[in-house]
């Protein structure tokens, strides 16, 4: 190996160090600084653009969805500004549930659809939204809905959370019926801006 190739392979090899120190730099800052959600979220909001990520109503479960029981109903929430909820409050109302995290980039890549969600179906007497967040420092949460200037209304768990609404991923959505069952179920991330799903949300309100 010739004098120039050594130094030629020296300076590759030395760039490719810098890159890697640069790349390795940004997210030790992004993760310092708490933007590495946003950063992932904005990426993976990007990814519903296509379409592939559409909150598909095909999986409804019209009869064998679980139905809430009178313990499930017992469950309770704590608002923002530290008033109590029931889930009873919401009994005989189409209620959209959804369990996500502030820290959860796939929570915060799909929430702008679930606020255009809202924005068209939540004048309807019968559609509730929970927005439940599993957020242990409860000030995060608000401060990330505020910042966004969401409308929804949010909750924290203030007991044990029905075993319905338990799931291993973030976020879950659920779609309450008014007899009490969940009769849709999505494990991960959604769009769930389409006028199709509205729609589908209003008619069963409707029933």
């Amino acid at each position: 190996m010739t004098s120039t190739q050594k130094e030629k392979n020296s300076n590759s090899w030395k760039r490719s160090l810098i890159e890697w120190g640069v790349i390795f730099t940004i997210g030790a800052v992004l993760y310092a600084t708490g933007l590495h959600t946003e950063v992932l979220g904005t990426m993976q909001r990007a990814m519903l653009w296509t379409g592939f990520f559409d909150a598909d109503t095909s999986q409804i479960a019209t009869t064998d969805g679980p139905m809430l029981s009178d313990s499930d109903y017992r469950f309770t929430m704590e608002t923002s500004d530290s008033q109590t909820a029931s889930l009873s409050d919401f009994r005989g109302d189409v209620v959209f549930v959804n369990v996500w995290a502030s820290w959860c980039p796939p929570c915060v890549a799909e929430m702008p659809t679930i606020e255009t969600l809202y924005d068209n179906v939540s004048s309807h007497d019968n559609i509730k939204f929970i927005l439940l967040s599993m957020d242990e420092e409860h000030q995060k949460a608000v401060d990330f809905m505020e910042d966004k200037e969401f409308s929804m209304p949010y909750y924290f768990p203030a007991s044990s959370l029905p075993t319905q609404f338990r799931s291993q991923y973030l976020p879950t959505t659920y779609i309450m019926s008014k007899k009490g069952q969940i009769i849709y179920k999505k494990e991960g991330i959604a769009d769930y801006s389409s006028t199709n799903f509205a729609q589908w949300m209003i008619e069963l309100a409707e029933k």
